[in-house]
């Protein structure tokens, strides 16, 4: 009978190896026990542009697997509208007036205060952010960053890399992807990692790359069915916002000249055509890089053990209402895309219909990484829901506050609550109205209840809520003075 120590010697194992098997048994086993996380998120990418949410003007055949390997939550809303401040809310797990970026045109991100990558990074992920950023400081509590600045470009872009400014050849969305995927081919094999792959497309102006930019210019689009919406029960705000198709795209969004005796009406379906053959030519790019990756995942071993995001930073208006861009309260706008593809743990094909926020993905991403949630963050981490078990005191209704006005688009500052049938609005700043929808009778948001005596009793029931949510997250009418623009 042989002792160990002989068996090995025999064997060829060198005695003086085990303490490094050991060490490497004990990383490979911990890097398994905690996925990886990519969170790949793009700029304005409406969710009725996604062809598993139903879209009826393209098809999205590498999102759509996502959905079919994953669940599609189909109530996923943004706290506040507009890029940045969205952006600011999904790393801190705390709404815009908390985490100090309210709107695009202020003060940089305060990278100082806590935030997931934070403490991913301090419990052992390798942590990367790649691509859109545009918060105004460079990122912290990432291991390597590369980051577009500001809205960075379409073609040949210039890159920061980890301080230092750099112009490359290529496509931006194709650029990203590249850059993403060389990331996680030399990071450290022996720990999980966290990916932020964040990009600009489809931002305005639209700029498709030669490979999409005419697989659309053949296709004529059905109008959305309140592209002719006169707003006529609805608030000042609605009449004097500067984001319609008709009258507040530029030159520089259509691109081509305007052909000559076209006015009125069919001037405003023209150009929402334009519109579309652009912003979707840009879809279509993400949509094949999002393929891109998921190929990459697949041949590098990594699918297994990865959970993948897929989010927009808020919805978009597709000529809905006759508009572009985003920031009213509005169900286009509001609304989020959200997939999250995670193997053997998220049934395959599941639909969840629960009310998720932007509020949440940290929280989401840290109890995944079985890391303590900051007690700071407002947040609840969707893990329950994606094992499919959402809990039974599971919010109901949702807080909105969007600030930035004065500004592009003239959008009034309002907040407001949603729940599953109903949505309540307050316009203010330099006007003071109310908007109330019944968003199961009026899905289109097209007809204010708020003087309507028959909803009198849930007007006052929905400002009750209203105000408890704003004490739960500590916001107020007060506060919101206080982040008014300052006179000279």
């Amino acid at each position: 009978m042989m002792n160990r120590r002989e068996f090995l010697k025999v064997s060829g194992v060198a005695v003086s190896m085990l303490p490094y098997a050991g060490c490497l048994a004990s990383k490979t086993a911990a890097r398994k026990s905690r996925p990886n996380i990519v969170f790949i998120m793009t700029d304005d990418h409406a969710s009725h542009a996604i062809s598993c949410y139903g879209s009826k003007i393209n098809t999205t055949p590498h999102l759509d697997r996502l959905a079919v390997e994953g669940m599609r939550f189909n109530n996923c809303f943004c706290t506040n509208a507009i890029c940045a401040p969205s952006r600011a809310v999904i790393l801190t797990g705390k709404y815009s007036h908390l985490n100090g970026k309210i709107d695009n045109s202020g003060q940089p991100f305060d990278g100082t205060q806590q935030t997931y990558p934070k403490l991913l990074r301090q419990a052992g992920y390798e942590t990367a952010m790649i691509g859109k950023w545009h918060l105004k400081s460079n990122p912290t509590g990432f291991d390597y960053w590369n980051i577009l600045p500001g809205q960075g470009d379409y073609f040949n872009p210039d890159f920061i890399e980890m301080g230092r400014r750099k112009q490359h050849e290529g496509y931006v969305t194709d650029l990203t992807t590249d850059f993403a995927m060389d990331w996680v081919k030399n990071c450290d094999k022996d720990k999980p990692f966290c990916l932020m792959l964040h990009h600009k497309a489809p931002h305005r102006n639209w700029q498709p790359d030669e490979k999409h930019k005419k697989a659309f210019v053949d296709k004529q689009f059905p109008l959305p069915e309140t592209f002719n919406d006169d707003y006529s029960t609805r608030c000042d705000a609605a009449r004097q916002q500067e984001m319609t198709v008709e009258k507040h795209l530029t030159p520089g969004d259509i691109k081509v000249k305007t052909p000559k005796g076209l006015e009125g009406q069919a001037l405003k379906e023209w150009k929402y055509q334009r519109y579309m053959q652009d912003y979707l030519a840009c879809v279509a790019s993400v949509d094949d890089n999002v393929g891109r990756f998921l190929d990459f995942l697949d041949a590098e071993g990594l699918t297994d053990n990865t959970v993948v995001f897929y989010t927009s930073d808020q919805g978009f208006y597709l000529g809905d209402h006759g508009w572009f861009d985003k920031r009213f309260m509005y169900e286009e706008s509001l609304r989020m895309p959200l997939l999250v593809r995670w193997p053997n743990v998220v049934k395959a094909g599941s639909v969840n219909d629960d009310m998720v926020l932007n509020l949440d993905f940290a929280e989401t991403f840290l109890d995944i990484a079985g890391v303590d949630v900051s007690a700071e963050m407002q947040g609840e981490s969707m893990k329950p829901i994606l094992l499919g078990k959402t809990p039974d005191d599971w919010r109901q209704a949702m807080y909105y506050h969007y600030y930035e006005y004065p500004g592009w688009h003239q959008v009034k500052r309002h907040y407001g609550i949603r729940t599953k049938r109903y949505k309540l609005i307050h316009f203010y700043y330099d006007i003071d109205c109310w908007e109330l929808y019944d968003l199961q009778k009026d899905p289109h948001e097209l007809m204010n209840l708020y003087d309507n005596p028959a909803y009198a009793d849930i007007v006052k029931d929905l400002k009750v809520r209203l105000r408890q949510l704003q004490a739960k997250y500590k916001d107020s009418d007060e506060l919101a003075q206080s982040l008014l623009p300052k006179e000279n």
